[in-house]
């Protein structure tokens, strides 16, 4: 149940049909076209949050001397958002905006030669083609034409070939299997999985194509009449593509199984696909898990990818798998380290590799030889860093933490000094009083150490008391790093005034894999224990009040909150869960990656013997709940569907404990939309101060 939700759908085109597109639309939404929020109060609120520009698609030119990147701004009177592209000089300094059109440019990449811009847009149609500019936004073309949006693309090094990825039909419609019934309005299904994270299966799969450049006809289509999936959904990108450097090859990610069988595995595997040949190798075959996101040494005799040994078990360790072409063999280079290890980016020289691992609540850079096998950390300190590209003797990464947002930094691998190059949202959040993150260490029930990061509200006073938070993450194996959120922002809830107490607990990643793997059967177990040391230990504390605690989650925090509603022991006065498990049994039988429940669940509730997570469901205590509690949900969460929250607030209504159910339409298992997100957010703190700032007395009037 991972956080992040990336659903594409796209397609490429031809050069006979290039248009020019108009490059400024006076109606675009930009940094300087919305209204600009009241900053009196000095301290983080919803429409600040959402005045925020959200930079991403970092790209570094051929010549390594400009950084191409993505912001978007949001309007939230018009609901809506827009994409952009800038560029800026790789030492810094003034950024150029080099779009400006209504329509949001996304997944933009440079041309091998650097003389173009390419990136997605929508055509005259509405359909996503591929487009080229000058590196100066000029002269911009539509470079193809086909009936579907494209999804995601890239050149081959030698720019002879382009490889795309866009949905193609194999499954019929209702129409096409009765004509006679073109108003009927209904789906048919078979086999699993039928619906996926917020979407429903039509019968389209993505496919992943080769086509000649510049000509860019429709191409060949490496997955002709399979029910296969290239990239993989919901998150796949371009990432899981790559060119070999002589452009002979591809190597790109594929589950090769359908219905049932995708639904219950993870099988994942690496291809090498020969386009002179046109044959495919599968050179992860054997490994059950996980194999994903490959990266091609620079003169081609490897290629590294993350790998899971186990099928069915989303949150393995994440293994550095290289496979050598001169010995057609593949080895795990991470076996004797206890960490992650993604996002890999080699060295020039092919003997280094460059990657990202999580450590204790951050996300930092690390390298290793791959002669040695010898291990580095490059950065350190309370951040995540979050993107690696190379760039001489530097590398180029985005970093957050709890309060501030995404922006480029370089990385000096000679003595690691760490520089900001980009300053997105610095004249917005000087502004501003930013919270305090605190790093402390607790003891659990069982005598280990778990990091705890504690957020004190802007200007804290220590002579003051305050009320606080206990924040349950999601996943349930989501780092609680140094993220900065849009929705489960943690300077938005102490800017309200309240102490933030968010936990590692057991299950989380960057503490070693048996820490992260203790959770798996054992929802209502010893993580559970964790949550309570950890606001208990934070309690203690003569600024909180003990008497004002609440407790709040989504997805497996959802779980989490309607588990200690029944086992908190008066500790809690108000509880908040979105879009989080309440009855295991229903949920079970409603959720569409099977993989996950089988694995971390332990499988189906009627098993002989019974998994024993089905003793956690927390629908089975709901004779202990007593406390106020706000059950939020989105109606196109396939994932946890909406009627788990139903049934938890049904509850709550017929036990006459005080309760409120705020539904979202058409928001899945995130709220997306800026209008529908400021309601969460006012929402959320509507109920919070209701029952923790105000006494029972009137707080029921």
């Amino acid at each position: 149940m991972k956080k992040n939700l990336v659903i594409l759908a796209i397609c490429i085109t031809a050069l006979s049909s290039c248009i020019n597109k108009n490059q400024s639309d006076a109606d675009a939404i930009c940094k300087d076209n919305r209204e600009e929020p009241d900053f009196s109060n000095g301290v983080m609120d919803e429409k600040i949050l959402w005045y925020l520009g959200r930079l991403a698609d970092v790209q570094m030119s051929p010549d390594g001397k400009t950084i191409l990147y993505s912001v978007t701004y949001y309007d939230y009177r018009s609901n809506t958002g827009n994409t952009d592209l800038y560029t800026m000089p790789i030492d810094g300094g003034e950024p150029t905006r080099i779009t400006s059109t209504k329509d949001d440019e996304i997944q933009p990449i440079w041309r091998p030669d650097g003389k173009k811009i390419a990136y997605l847009y929508p055509d005259d149609n509405g359909t996503l083609q591929i487009w080229e500019c000058n590196p100066n936004g000029k002269h911009a073309e539509q470079i193809t034409d086909f009936e579907n949006d494209v999804n995601c693309f890239s050149y081959s090094p030698d720019m002879k070939h382009l490889c795309y990825a866009m949905n193609v039909r194999i499954d019929p419609t209702i129409e096409q299997r009765y004509p006679d019934l073109p108003k009927a309005n209904a789906m048919i299904y078979d086999d699993l999985m039928y619906r996926h994270w917020n979407y429903w299966a039509d019968g389209t799969y993505s496919h992943l194509f080769v086509t000649e450049y510049p000509k860019c006809n429709e191409g060949i289509d490496l997955l002709k009449g399979e029910k296969f999936h290239c990239p993989t959904p919901p998150y796949g990108g371009i990432e899981e593509i790559a060119w070999s450097p002589d452009s002979k090859s591809i190597a790109y990610t594929c589950k090769k199984l359908s219905g049932k069988q995708f639904a219950e595995s993870t099988n994942t595997d690496i291809y090498l696909y020969n386009l002179a040949k046109k044959t495919h190798t599968n050179l992860s075959e054997g490994n059950m898990g996980y194999d994903q996101a490959p990266v091609f040494s620079p003169d081609g005799s490897k290629l590294v990818w993350w790998s899971m040994e186990t099928d069915g078990f989303e949150s393995d360790k994440h293994r550095m798998m290289i496979y050598d072409f001169k010995t057609n063999t593949r080895e795990d280079y991470t076996a004797d380290f206890d960490q992650n290890a993604t996002d890999f980016c080699w060295s020039n020289d092919g003997k280094k590799i460059y990657f990202k691992s999580d450590k204790e609540a951050t996300i930092q850079i690390y390298s290793m030889e791959l002669a040695t096998r010898k291990f580095e950390q490059i950065t350190d300190g309370d951040y995540d860093y979050n993107s690696l590209i190379l760039c001489g003797d530097q590398l180029i990464t985005t970093r957050t933490t709890h309060a501030y947002p995404s922006e480029i930094y370089a990385v000096n691998l000679k003595n690691k000094a760490v520089k900001q190059i980009s300053f997105i949202n610095k004249d917005v959040l000087d502004k501003i009083t930013l919270a305090k993150t605190e790093k402390r260490w607790v003891k659990t029930t069982d005598g280990k150490d778990m990091l705890v990061w504690v957020i004190l509200p802007p200007n804290f006073d220590s002579t003051k008391t305050y009320p606080a938070l206990l924040y349950c993450e999601g996943g349930p194996q989501s780092p609680v790093s140094q993220f900065f959120s849009y929705r489960w922002n943690f300077q938005m809830m102490a800017a309200h005034g309240y102490i933030v107490v968010a936990p590692n607990r057991r299950g989380l990643p960057g503490f070693g894999q048996e820490w992260n793997d203790e959770i798996s059967g054992d929802f209502g177990g010893q993580c559970m224990k964790d949550y309570l040391s950890a606001i208990d230990a934070v309690s203690k504390e003569s600024y909180v009040d003990e008497n004002r605690l609440g407790c709040v989650g989504a997805s497996f925090g959802g779980f989490s909150v309607y588990w200690l509603a029944g086992h908190h022991d008066k500790r809690f006065k108000a509880f908040i869960a979105h879009c989080g498990m309440f009855n295991l049994e229903s949920w079970y039988n409603t959720t569409e990656e099977l993989f996950f429940a089988n694995h971390d669940i332990e499988g189906p509730y009627w098993k002989t013997p019974t998994p024993k997570s089905y003793d956690f469901s927390p629908h089975k205590f709901v004779g202990n709940w007593d406390t106020p509690i706000l059950v939020i949900h989105g109606g196109n969460d396939f994932r946890i569907p909406y009627t788990e929250g139903m049934q938890a607030f049904d509850v709550a209504q017929i036990k006459g404990i005080p309760s409120r159910f705020l539904y979202f339409p058409d928001e899945c298992h995130f709220v997306t939309k800026p209008q529908n997100s400021m309601l969460w957010q006012r929402e959320f703190f509507r109920w919070l101060d209701q029952w923790l700032k105000t006494d029972e007395k009137d707080s029921k009037n």
